[in-house]
């Protein structure tokens, strides 16, 4: 049987599968500033044009960061079947966070131990990528002939929000209608659960205005942190609980996500004081600047979402004469969600199930990754997160994925591709 041959295959390369991880963590591609990006991506290219891949690296020049020193580098690599039919696209980025402090092991040197591997980036994502690697590498080792094409990308920023990354590559036709159907996004989501989707954000600076005047005389200036204070607590009492009340019908995790939420980043106000002097700002603040993150749901409204704020704003303009305001919008993006009856979800369930003998769970995400550039700028191919690793794990110390999660989702990717290729390879 076809399937017994793929899976056989995969479990033979268990331990290329680890060392290709570790490989991958040797890269140290920190963003920001997006080290060793090139590197990276001419390894994973190397790779599969032995393969027979067809191999481009494309750079994505004038995006945030991209310099000669820190170019954006990103790799597609394709492998056409024995005739035409759908694509089957699987996408990692390839950067990291930086490591931080509190590792027991080097974070760049790839350490196998008890079944693991950890270093920065296993779970987030190299783990992920190189199962999508194995996985199209075992279909042409097990003698599969498949219609259409399988395509993996390796890309970069999404940790900064992917602009140089999935954007670039969008934006510029590689996901174009007729080029890709389906995308397999092999973040670190938990081995047994498929992301439709993410919420959408709204990132947005708020500054209030005032009058300048002496600090002993307030009254003869217009205060913007009273102000700020003014709006704060009608956010507080008013917009807080509508929030609260709104649930959405996309699956978010955790729990808490599937409310709308709003979180306050930061707040400055005021001149800034001579710290090394000890000594205060003798003046009225005439600015006080606000940056807030709105996590929207599928259900509601972009321009409903600004608006909430913006009227809270001009209550708090029309009760104190002299106060003004402006809103600086920093980052937008709709939310995503692709429906739980897509083939592309129900053909990775079916198999979920098949090779870990439990049911697959959906899932959304309280954030946002390199599926809502899918959704802008290539709406007719079907996306989804699919990968091994645990979420919690990302960004922390001592990072690590699975090698048995692995192999089980590189089982599941690669059965996955050739159902939606049209391959009938059995249950066997």
């Amino acid at each position: 049987m076809l399937l017994k041959r793929l899976f056989d295959t995969i479990e033979a390369r268990r331990g290329e599968l680890t060392a290709l991880t570790c490989d991958l963590v040797r890269f140290p591609t920190v963003n920001p500033p997006g080290e060793a990006y090139e590197p990276c991506a001419r390894f994973i290219g190397d790779r599969l044009a032995a393969r027979g891949f067809t191999v481009d690296y494309v750079r994505a020049h004038g995006t945030p960061g991209d310099s000669d020193a820190h170019p954006r580098v990103n790799v597609v690599a394709r492998r056409d079947g024995a005739r035409p039919g759908p694509c089957v696209h699987f996408n990692g980025h390839i950067d990291v966070v930086e490591a931080g402090h509190g590792w027991s092991v080097d974070p760049f040197a790839g350490v196998v131990r008890d079944g693991r591997v950890y270093g920065r980036g296993t779970a987030d994502m190299k783990g992920g990528l190189a199962a999508a690697i194995v996985a199209v590498e075992a279909i042409l080792d097990a003698g599969i002939e498949f219609p259409g094409a399988l395509e993996i990308s390796g890309t970069v920023d999404e940790e900064s929000g992917g602009f140089g990354g999935v954007a670039h590559l969008a934006r510029h036709g590689w996901f174009a209608p007729g080029r890709v159907d389906h995308v397999i996004i092999p973040e670190p989501l938990d081995v047994d659960r498929v992301c439709l989707g993410h919420r959408g954000v709204w990132w947005a600076e708020v500054e209030v205005t005032g009058r300048i005047g002496h600090g002993s005389m307030p009254f003869l200036g217009v205060n913007a942190i009273r102000g700020m204070a003014d709006f704060l607590a009608l956010v507080e009492t008013e917009l807080m609980p509508k929030l609260a009340s709104r649930r959405t019908r996309m699956p978010c995790v955790p729990d808490g996500a599937r409310h709308a939420t709003l979180n306050l980043n930061s707040i400055h106000g005021g001149l800034a004081e001579a710290i090394d002097e000890g000594l205060p700002a003798p003046v009225v603040a005439d600015s006080c600047r606000l940056v807030l993150d709105r996590r929207w749901l599928v259900e509601e409204d972009r321009e409903a979402v600004r608006s909430e704020v913006i009227e809270l704003l001009d209550r708090m303009k029309a009760r104190t004469a002299g106060l003004d305001y402006r809103v600086l919008d920093l980052m937008g993006f709709e939310p995503t969600m692709t429906e739980a009856d897509a083939p592309l979800v129900t053909t990775l369930d079916h198999w979920i199930h098949r090779v870990l003998d439990r049911p697959a769970t959906h899932i959304a995400s309280p954030g946002t990754y390199d599926q809502k550039h899918i959704a802008r700028f290539a709406p007719h191919v079907a996306c989804v997160a699919y990968g091994p690793g645990e979420l919690d794990l990302a960004h922390q110390p001592d990072e690590w994925v699975s090698v048995d999660d692995m192999v089980a989702s590189a089982k599941i990717m690669a059965a996955t591709a050739l159902s939606l290729l049209g391959v009938d390879v059995g249950e066997g």
